[in-house]
């Protein structure tokens, strides 16, 4: 194998990341229907934060209404749940 041939093999293997990065970017800005992205989201992660080593809090919003959650090792529990607040500065 000379110069000339590690240098097709890099290069393509550059092409090919950069085609394979490219269609990711494309799917995570347009989306496709049922894989990401898209304008029927309906589930979103608001908030986390870690409470301990192993366990999590987190604030999701679904259909206009936020629920706390704490996720541990043994499964997750359901703290409260209360409407979304309105995020557009709309009173």
């Amino acid at each position: 194998m000379d110069m000339t041939d590690a240098f097709r093999y890099f290069a393509a293997l550059a092409l090919v990341l950069a085609l394979v990065g490219g269609a990711g970017i494309v799917i995570r800005r347009y989306g496709l229907p049922g894989i990401a992205g898209g304008s029927g989201r309906r589930l979103s992660v608001v908030e986390t934060l870690m409470l301990g080593k192993n366990h999590r809090l987190f604030i999701v919003r679904c259909d206009g209404v936020e629920h706390m959650l704490v996720t541990a090792p043994q499964g997750a529990s359901v703290i409260t749940t209360a409407p979304a607040k309105r995020t557009d500065g709309a009173a």
